[in-house]
């Protein structure tokens, strides 16, 4: 029995995924342009254009590819629909005894984005935050150092 695998995404990260999708199929063309041209260099065996624009294209369909499998397989994460409990959705406000604060939206692993405050339900700080209330304390641990957080805010 095969086992289907989803993709949990938020509206925001399947429109991303479309959009890039877009972009990619629209691609193809000028990938297609450049093979063309490369090969009226001659010897397609030492043509670096040819073997460039061909790697080009390989990435390029795989990309595609890797797309249309995850929209083909998503599921999409619903805007939490009460904010008591932190769920996959959740934005989550965290302050530090030091009145440091950090933002996390918890989303699912594609569209997981650590630098822009996206955090994977499966990462250690989406395990730590997943089922917390406002006023909890969570212990966030990063491999310089360990800090813990009072959740101050949840949507």
């Amino acid at each position: 029995m095969v086992v289907k695998k989803t993709f949990r995404l938020t509206k925001e990260g399947i429109d991303e995924l479309k959009l890039e999708l877009e972009g990619l199929t629209a691609e193809r063309a000028e990938i297609a342009e450049s093979i063309r041209t490369a090969r009226e260099f001659g010897d397609l065996s030492e043509n670096s254009e040819y073997q460039s624009a061909r790697a080009a294209q390989e990435r390029n369909e795989s990309r595609i590819s890797e797309i249309e499998h995850i929209l083909q397989n998503v599921e999409l994460i619903k805007t939490p629909h009460s904010s008591a409990k932190v769920q996959l959705g959740s934005k989550v406000s965290l302050k530090s005894d030091d009145g440091t604060t950090k933002e996390f939206q918890i989303v699912g692993t594609v569209e997981a984005d650590p630098l822009n405050g996206k955090i994977s339900d499966e990462s250690p700080i989406g395990k730590a935050l997943i089922g917390k209330q406002e006023k909890d304390e969570v212990e966030i641990k990063t491999p310089l150092e360990s800090t813990v957080y009072k959740v101050i805010g949840i949507s």
